[in-house]
């Protein structure tokens, strides 16, 4: 497997060819990837082309398609209104496969803790936001990004004397049960039908989905940076979710076109 600190991470900079569908088994990130960044989680909501691309991929690629998210399962299908059965929710700590069934790794007991020290540290800063799930729990710092600093020095603090995993993201810290990442999960997705009759593609923009790139370029595939430039083991770039949605819905084979939207760079 690949470890991201014995590699030197490049700015990926060319658009990616296009989905090749035969031979692809696609991993796509939610949040900054199929859906813009909003203030809020729960800011984000199903938006029919989006919804209609994704189940039309689906079956275009016979199954082999997968959402690997930073958020719940339960979430995952509410955004996306059950258009992707295969889905990893917590950054990999639950697993639904259409084929296998699905996997949740028991919440760490000491989050309930760390859940309420954080819930204290955010009462004294109306711009921070903490969410909670099953097995992790989240801090979100984007409306009060000074508060960065202070944020990241007290959840590493916690991470340590818990036993925890630290999860950093964009304006987001996030305390997790140990277990399985997105690249754990990708790899587990790959080894079995109908994934592992294709090369992995894993699309994401964050921090959080570089494992996952690194899992996908170790199997033979690649991956592909949705946002801004950054340094990554992307090989290719998107300017933004607009972007990756008419990408992907250039790749469906149909007779009738999906419903047209202007992609705004």
């Amino acid at each position: 497997m690949i470890e991201l600190s014995d590699v030197r991470l490049e700015v990926p900079s060319e658009a990616p060819p296009g989905l090749d569908l035969a031979r692809t088994s696609l991993f796509l990130d939610l949040d900054g990837t199929l859906a813009p960044i909003e203030a809020t989680p729960d800011a984000v909501r199903p938006e029919p082309l989006r919804t209609e691309t994704l189940k039309a991929l689906g079956k275009a690629l016979s199954g082999r398609m997968a959402v690997l998210s930073g958020r719940p399962i339960s979430e995952v299908d509410a955004i996306l209104e059950g258009a992707v059965p295969n889905v990893a929710g917590q950054h990999g700590l639950e697993r639904r496969c259409a084929r296998d069934g699905l996997h949740r790794t028991p919440p760490h007991p000491a989050l309930a803790e760390a859940g309420e020290l954080l819930d204290g540290f955010a009462s004294a800063d109306r711009g921070l936001l903490v969410e909670r799930k099953s097995a992790a729990v989240a801090i979100h710092y984007r409306a009060s990004p000074t508060s960065g600093p202070a944020v990241l020095e007290l959840v590493r603090r916690l991470a340590k004397q818990h036993d925890l995993v630290l999860q950093e993201g964009r304006m987001v810290a996030e305390l997790r049960t140990p277990g399985p990442d997105k690249g754990e999960a990708l790899r587990a997705f790959m080894a079995i039908e109908p994934f592992s009759g294709g090369a992995p593609l894993m699309i994401g923009d964050d921090l959080t989905d570089e494992d996952a790139f690194a899992s996908a370029v170790d199997l033979g595939g690649a991956a592909i940076l949705v946002g801004p430039p950054r340094p990554s083991l992307a090989r290719w770039r998107l300017s933004s979710p607009d972007a990756l949605l008419a990408w992907l819905g250039a790749a469906i084979p149909t007779q009738q076109p999906l419903p047209f939207r202007e992609i705004v760079s």
